[in-house]
């Protein structure tokens, strides 16, 4: 399993994603709350000095820009997950799933000239309407 970095909890938890990122968190703290169960059993266990994580999320989510929070959170996912083997395959699925949906680059070029109406950069755009008056051709110019 690679390990969730600081960094992605960070972007994550301060809404860099927007509505993907809101997700990504939801999932995060959906799982973070499951019961801790060490070794693959389905018994629940305690285990004295070791965090399920829920107190970091809470923290982080309260200072989302903090990157010591931020470690501390992936701290504890990546022994909680090395303690929990069926939480490590969960928390491998979601760090998968939240890089995939929350990738994707974005390169606008714009070039040729004047353009005679709207130029929109971004990416998954739907639904957009442009009412536009005529537009002016190089002859019609007076």
């Amino acid at each position: 399993m690679d390990p969730i970095t600081a960094a992605t909890l960070t972007a994550i938890a301060g809404g860099v994603a927007g509505e993907v990122g809101r997700q990504a968190w939801q999932g995060l703290a959906a799982l973070v709350r499951r019961p801790f169960r060490r070794g693959g059993g389905e018994e629940q266990q305690e285990l004295p000095g070791v965090s399920s994580g829920e107190v970091e999320l809470a923290a982080l989510e309260a200072a989302p820009t903090d990157p010591g929070r931020a470690q501390a959170l992936a701290t504890v996912l990546g022994v909680r997950a090395a303690l929990d083997p069926e939480f490590g395959v969960l928390l491998d699925e979601w760090r998968t799933q939240a890089e995939a949906d929350s990738a994707g680059s974005v390169h606008n070029t714009i070039s040729g000239g004047t353009q005679n109406g709207p130029v929109v950069q971004g990416r998954d755009f739907s639904n957009l309407t442009f009412n536009m008056p005529g537009t002016l051709r190089g002859d019609d110019r007076g």
